[in-house]
């Protein structure tokens, strides 16, 4: 059986070491390269070209989701994430990934999607399938693309909360809330917090 190559990008060594030894524990599978960061996932892509990436959303620095349509003309794009809302797949899923697993799935999940990305199909788990299905896009929804918790964090942003009042509130890391923010940072074009103010009124999410 011809080996499916394979990417793993994950900033958690020991995560990554796990993933490596569940993937290479298959005869079809063979781990090229590992990266902590996605501007090291974008040169080990292009230097070995894999048939798959597994990619973790949340890394520090640049964020991944941004990446996803360039780095999916080039290979097979599975998210592997800890985020279990339904708008996280989508925008994955719209950025042209082909797989979206939970990490707490992993050990279940994982070497499906990843051969079913090789083949060219789609991988979702079923219960973040039907809650995919269940909660369909708004067309009025929030502009510019952003999820509805990406709307809420910009509110509070707006609101002169800080990263860490903001996670304090929504029950998210600080980490997580920065990766948000430079979602919404790449979505909306603005970086400063006075412009994500002036965007947040012009779009009613703050009111004047």
């Amino acid at each position: 059986m011809p080996s499916i190559t394979l990417v793993l990008a994950d900033d958690h060594v020991v995560v990554r070491s796990g993933l490596r030894m569940l993937l290479e524990a298959e005869a079809d599978i063979t781990v090229l390269a590992e990266a902590g960061e996605i501007d090291a996932t974008r040169r080990k892509v292009l230097a070995h070209k894999p048939d798959v990436l597994v990619l973790d959303l949340n890394m520090p620095g640049p964020p991944s989701l941004p990446a996803i349509p360039a780095l999916a003309e080039a290979t097979a794009v599975v998210v592997l994430t800890m985020q279990n809302d339904p708008a996280f797949a989508r925008e994955a899923f719209q950025a042209g990934a082909r797989g979206y697993v939970l990490k707490e799935a992993a050990d279940a999940e994982l070497v499906e999607a990843v051969r079913a990305a090789a083949e060219g199909r789609t991988y979702l788990n079923p219960s973040m399938g039907a809650r995919l299905a269940a909660a369909p896009a708004e067309p009025d929804g929030p502009p510019d693309g952003l999820s509805e918790r990406e709307t809420e964090i910009l509110r509070l942003i707006a609101l002169g909360h800080t990263n860490a009042e903001i996670g304090e509130q929504l029950f998210l890391s600080v980490r997580t809330v920065e990766s948000h923010r430079s979602h919404i940072q790449q979505k909306t074009g603005q970086s400063s917090r006075a412009e994500l103010v002036r965007y947040a009124l012009a779009h009613h999410i703050i009111g004047d």
